[in-house]
């Protein structure tokens, strides 16, 4: 940390080998850089140059840290060059999470409609389950994520942007397959397929099953939605699931109508996070979609 800040003042000398020369280009007085080459000196307790006058030239030593510092100036500069880049407004970066059932239609369709005005920001993407992503948020991997259960913790922002209906998924051949709607307390004999305990669509499974009066048994846990879709298919069990971005054979999809079966979603960053304008522009998107995000 002490070296730092003297290795551009470094190279300078080495490039002129000339410290009047050096002082000049880098815009500082020539005592203050002929002090910090002594300094740089002792502090490494090299001899870096060779001195006759106001020229130097550099020692076999200099010669060899000369090109160690080149690529660490040239590394910080890359970095620097990054971060603009990432920030620049109209072909910056952001970093966005997503859930998996949002992935084959809302994700794709947001974007499409985002970059209409702004055709050169790029996108990270990352799609997980909530808690997972709500961890990579406070990591500094994302800058916003699209996830339910809206979260509430005192470290995060959230917004809710839409909410949307839960169906209880059964097979083409089930005895319930006739039926249009359905109160949840009919399947509390049903054995279930859920995703895995952690996912926010677990948890919502779990609270309208108690609020229903029982508790499920659970057949298999996993960790997407259109395989769960596809278990049901094959009579596995039934599951609550929303809706499916195109319609699957083998299942019939009813409507739940006590308790009431939603899942809202929402957008969240970290409290305090810094926005860059390409983010700022992607979460003003976001939040402009509210009651218009999700195919209900």
């Amino acid at each position: 940390m002490l070296l730092a800040p003297r290795l551009a003042y470094f190279a300078g000398v080495a490039r002129h080998e000339h410290v009047t020369r050096a002082a000049q280009e880098l815009g500082v007085p020539q005592s203050t850089l002929s002090r910090a080459m002594v300094r740089l000196e002792q502090d490494l307790g090299v001899t870096l140059f060779t001195r006759k006058g106001r020229t130097v030239s550099l020692t076999p030593a200099g010669r060899d840290f000369l090109v160690s510092v080149e690529r660490a100036l040239a590394e910080v500069e890359r970095a620097a060059e990054s971060v603009r880049a990432d920030a620049d407004p109209s072909g910056g970066k952001v970093a966005f999470g997503f859930l998996h059932t949002m992935g084959s239609e809302t994700v794709p369709e947001l974007i499409r409609a985002f970059r209409v005005d702004h055709p050169r920001i790029r996108f990270t993407l990352v799609q997980n389950y909530g808690e997972a992503m709500i961890e990579r948020l406070r990591a500094g991997e994302l800058d916003l994520c699209l996830t339910s259960p809206v979260p509430d913790a005192p470290d995060l922002v959230a917004r809710r942007l839409d909410e949307q209906r839960l169906r209880l998924v059964v097979p083409d051949d089930h005895r319930l397959a006739t039926r249009k709607r359905i109160r949840l307390a009919e399947a509390a004999d049903e054995t279930f397929v859920t995703l895995e305990p952690g996912y926010g669509l677990r948890r919502i499974t779990d609270a309208l099953c108690a609020e229903a009066g029982f508790s499920p048994r659970v057949a298999f846990e996993g960790e997407e939605a259109e395989t769960l879709r596809g278990l049901v298919a094959a009579g596995l069990g039934v599951a609550l699931l929303p809706p499916p971005a195109v319609p699957r054979p083998g299942v019939v999809e009813l409507t739940v109508t006590a308790p009431r079966a939603i899942r809202e979603v929402g957008v969240a960053w970290l409290d305090g996070h810094v926005d860059t304008p390409p983010v700022a522009a992607f979460k003003r998107f976001l939040l402009s979609r509210r009651g218009n995000l999700l195919p209900d």
